[in-house]
């Protein structure tokens, strides 16, 4: 029996495939780093952005060659990010610093040095978390929004068809946002200016 041309590999030809991967390769980790900056961790941001290209093979056929896809992917990831918090509306998201608990115990997570000079890595990599802490500090609407609007840099406009919501919604947990994420990294800003 003949595989669906939707949905196995074998159907496809080796231009679409060539294409499929062009794809993944040009997007892929700005898709992941939507999704991180989204989930606050490495697991779900990775289901997150798996998901985004699943959907982005289903509709390989229907992608004009050259489109522009930015803001299509931001939709895909920001609408299955919602629909992931709508399935688990009480997920703990964890800090990447956190050990890993296993049935015998906790166990380090595994970085890559990215960097050879020691002390900026280690100020860059503070920095870092405690932003992202302070991001997941927000609630997941708050945190959408930043991300979209202030991190991706999104008119407003955009960020409402994005997440189904007024633009009014948008400029209000923007602004709700912005002074929350403002006094929790006023004690960074503090330490900086004593450098």
């Amino acid at each position: 029996m003949a595989q669906s041309r939707e949905h196995g590999r074998d159907s496809y030809t080796p231009d679409e495939v060539a294409r499929f991967e062009a794809l993944v390769t040009r997007h892929g980790r700005h898709v992941y780093a939507i999704a991180y900056r989204m989930a606050g961790n490495e697991a779900d941001a990775k289901d997150l952005a798996q998901e985004a290209f699943v959907r982005v093979w289903r509709a390989l056929r229907r992608i004009e060659p050259g489109a522009a896809l930015e803001g299509w992917f931001h939709r895909i990831v920001t609408n299955l990010y919602i629909d992931s918090l709508r399935r688990r509306p009480k997920v703990r998201l964890q800090s990447l610093d956190e050990p890993v608990p296993t049935g015998t115990g906790e166990i380090p997570r595994e970085r890559a040095d990215p960097a050879v000079d020691v002390e900026q890595t280690v100020l860059g990599s503070t920095m870092d978390r405690r932003v992202q802490d302070a991001l997941l500090d927000l609630s997941e609407d708050l945190r959408m929004v930043v991300v979209l609007a202030d991190i991706e840099g999104h008119a407003y406009e955009e960020v409402a068809s994005m997440m189904g919501v007024p633009i009014g919604t948008v400029k209000s947990r923007l602004h709700r946002a912005r002074r929350a994420l403002r006094d929790r990294l006023a004690p960074i800003r503090q330490e900086l200016r004593q450098r």
